[in-house]
């Protein structure tokens, strides 16, 4: 029998005076990852565990992630990678002040396996759920590594998503600008398959641009007569692929590596600092933070622009340890534990969702993707 839901918030309540530990899952794409996380009353956090089960052996062969190989694997492995980061934070589920899994958005059969075991664990052990949204994590991974306050200016940036978003705190997200296409980091993938390189692309891709000339070939630059914050990368991707085409040489391909590179950061840095304008007009007098989260944070390059971009507009620059920037629990556990803190918890039939925008109401009063019935994009 499981206890009530008023004796649940007394015991979580007792608990917020000492600290928070909750246990995060993340099943939104081709990582199985489970995390232990403890938040302090006074908000410093220590990851206790951190356990991630790559997928990328088994999707190699098809050069992308395939769904249904993904749900399945995410089946086989979920309950034991949960065990080894339980293992790993030398605690049993009675010492656990919470569970969080991500609820979306992503490939919705692999959400389905984490939020359904993240369900059983806290029914069985009376525990508190968090549904988290996965873009939340990324927003809060930051603080992973760092002391970083509210509120900031995140980039997100990675294989499915491309935002700029003003966090105000937990749950408060103001969308700048979206990508009208694609993400950078697809962006990245997909010209990646076409120089026939390994899945995954994005990392592949930065290694080969080592050493090539990024003014060897002219791509096109996206969106230049409009001066707001969104993003486009279709049209480099297609012209880059055109070019690959007709490559023959070693060199010739590097050189094209890195002008894809330096045309994805000269991008993003291009409407990130739009973005900061926007933002210090609007936080006069205040710390100015800018926080860059995903996986394409990880790209040395992107982060070098990025944090001059920072520098010349006085915003401070965080960005994740680069174990957090690609999809990982302890995120996920952060931002839960952060909701928990708030008394912000959700009942066990929350839903997996393939579309959640972090910031709804700019999704649907001005979507960068007609909505269908799975909900606005972003």
């Amino acid at each position: 029998m499981t206890d009530s839901p008023l004796l649940q918030d007394r015991r979580l309540g007792r608990n917020q005076m000492t600290g928070l530990t909750v246990l995060g899952l993340e099943t939104s794409c081709d990582e199985t990852a489970a995390a232990v996380v403890r938040r302090s009353a006074g908000g410093h956090v220590e990851v206790l565990a951190s356990v991630v089960a790559s997928q990328i052996a088994q999707h190699a062969p098809y050069g992308g992630v395939v769904p249904e190989i993904a749900a399945r694997s995410h089946v086989e492995a979920i309950d034991t990678i949960a065990a080894q980061a339980m293992d790993e934070a030398g605690l049993s589920y009675a010492e656990l002040d919470g569970v969080a899994a991500t609820a979306g958005p992503g490939l919705v059969g692999g959400v389905m396996v984490g939020l359904a075991f993240g369900k059983a664990v806290a029914l069985a052990r009376s525990l508190p759920l968090v549904a988290v949204n996965h873009l939340e994590g990324h927003a809060v991974s930051a603080r992973l590594g760092a002391d970083v306050a509210y509120p900031f200016l995140l980039l997100l940036v990675s294989g499915g998503h491309c935002q700029l978003l003003e966090v105000g705190g937990v749950g408060a997200c103001r969308r700048l600008g979206t990508t009208m296409d694609d993400a950078a980091g697809e962006a990245f993938d997909k010209i990646a398959k076409t120089l026939g390189l390994p899945y995954p692309g994005g990392p592949a891709l930065e290694k080969l641009a080592i050493g090539g000339d990024p003014d060897r070939y002219a791509l096109p630059r996206a969106r230049l007569g409009h001066k707001d914050c969104d993003f486009s990368f279709s049209g480099l991707k297609t012209a880059a692929a055109r070019i690959a085409e007709g490559l023959t040489t070693e060199a010739e391909r590097r050189d094209l590596a890195a002008a894809v590179q330096a045309a994805i950061a000269r991008q993003l840095r291009e409407r990130t600092a739009r973005a900061m304008d926007l933002y210090a007009q609007d936080h006069g007098g205040e710390a100015l933070r800018f926080v860059v989260a995903g996986g394409v944070a990880a790209n040395s390059a992107v982060r070098a622009v990025l944090e001059e971009a920072a520098e010349a507009h006085g915003f401070s620059f965080t960005a994740p340890p680069l174990a957090y920037c690609t999809d990982n629990a302890a995120m996920i556990a952060l931002a839960g534990a952060e909701r928990l803190a708030l008394g912000i918890s959700d009942p066990l039939d929350a839903p997996a969702r393939p579309r959640w925008p972090l910031d709804a109401a700019a999704a649907a009063a001005n979507p960068s993707h007609l909505a269908g019935r799975k909900g606005a994009k972003s």
